[in-house]
């Protein structure tokens, strides 16, 4: 009895050694942990139950969001990430680095005020207006004549091929980079200043994003680029004129061909039109003199303007109106008397005769 009470302990020791053996070389889960670590498998136990030993799994670690087994992703930490690392996206849409950059479209240029071109003959400050337009870059280029023709023009070609190349139609960069260099300094007028300054925020653009295209808008409002004034008015030293006659209006920054002055400017005196047509006269020091006649006025300072399309400039007080010459009344003459004679020497003499003496006349016979 001893002996069978014996044999059977030995055999369940047995075979309790058996099962843990065979637990610890079982396919079981546990060596992939988040520290690289062996363990996490199941976890045996044996008791004095005579019944089949079993072993119970441990909970599996949580997989993290990104497929690895460990800890879990951080919660209420912008872009936080379990263990660190690099933020993922969650949402569609490009990442940061693909995001397309904003391009801000260059200025352009600004209002001339618009040149007349009575005369049908392209100039350069009727060519300013033209490309105001950006649509309108190619016709105005191929307008434009060639760099022999001066400074203003060679400006306006390489502000057009600018135009056409920002917006994707061609153009040149090179050269308009070469012409912005040579130029530098060299415009003289409103316009082309303003000409030159819109080429370089061109070509700043395109070496800041040599790839990028834009559409050109025509600015509305702001201030113009040119504004001419009256320098003076010349009425001969004095400050002072007369109906009738003839004073010099001197104009300065004129944006426009001074050649269609006379039949594009109108002129008035004291708000009375002048009569007849002005007449240009000499350039002086960088001024434009348009001769013109002083209407009928009264005496007293007048102002003086000049409207040239739809840009008109004053000038206050700009001389006086002088009054009248006055001539004085002639003396009345003096009459003879009634019978008063005139002598050999053309002097009048009394009825007495000459040297007073009594003068008798007889009739009849002595």
């Amino acid at each position: 009895m001893a002996v069978s009470l014996g044999m059977r302990i030995s055999g369940l020791l047995f075979v309790g050694a058996v099962a843990v053996a065979a637990a610890a070389f079982t396919g079981v889960e546990g060596t992939d942990r988040a520290d690289g670590g062996g363990g996490g498998g199941p976890a045996v136990t044996s008791g004095p139950s005579t019944g089949p030993v079993t072993a119970s799994p441990s909970p599996s670690a949580p997989k993290r969001p990104d497929g690895h087994i460990g800890a879990p992703a951080l919660t209420g930490v912008p872009g936080g990430v379990a263990g660190g690392g690099t933020p993922r996206r969650s949402g569609p849409g490009p990442a940061p680095s693909e995001s397309r950059e904003h391009v801000v479209a260059p200025a352009w240029l600004p209002a001339g005020p618009g040149s007349p071109d009575v005369d049908g003959a392209a100039d350069p400050a009727s060519v300013y207006d033209r490309l105001r337009d950006p649509a309108a870059c190619g016709t105005a280029l191929e307008g434009v004549p060639g760099a022999a023709d001066g400074d203003e023009w060679t400006l306006l070609r390489a502000l057009a091929s600018a135009c056409l190349a920002v917006q994707g139609e061609g153009g040149d960069w090179e050269q308009a980079g070469r012409d912005h260099a040579a130029l530098a300094g060299q415009a003289r007028s409103c316009k082309g200043r303003a000409a030159y300054a819109v080429l370089g925020g061109l070509l700043d653009f395109h070496r800041r994003s040599p790839s990028a295209t834009v559409r050109l808008r025509t600015p509305v409002g702001g201030a113009p680029a040119c504004r001419y004034r009256i320098a003076g008015v010349d009425t001969g030293g004095d400050g002072t004129a007369r109906p009738a006659e003839v004073i010099g209006v001197e104009l300065a920054e004129a944006y426009f061909d001074p050649a269609e002055l006379p039949r594009a400017a109108t002129v008035t005196v004291g708000g009375r039109q002048v009569p007849g047509v002005p007449v240009l006269g000499p350039r002086s020091g960088g001024t434009v003199v348009l001769s013109v006649v002083v209407p009928s006025l009264g005496p007293g300072p007048v102002d003086v303007s000049v409207r040239y399309g739809t840009d008109e400039v004053r000038l206050a007080q700009a001389f006086t109106i002088a009054p009248p010459d006055v001539l004085p009344d002639p003396e009345p003459e003096q009459e003879p008397d009634a019978g008063a004679g005139t002598g050999q020497d053309g002097e009048a003499q009394s009825p007495d005769g000459p040297a007073g003496l009594l003068s008798l006349t007889w009739s009849g016979t002595p």
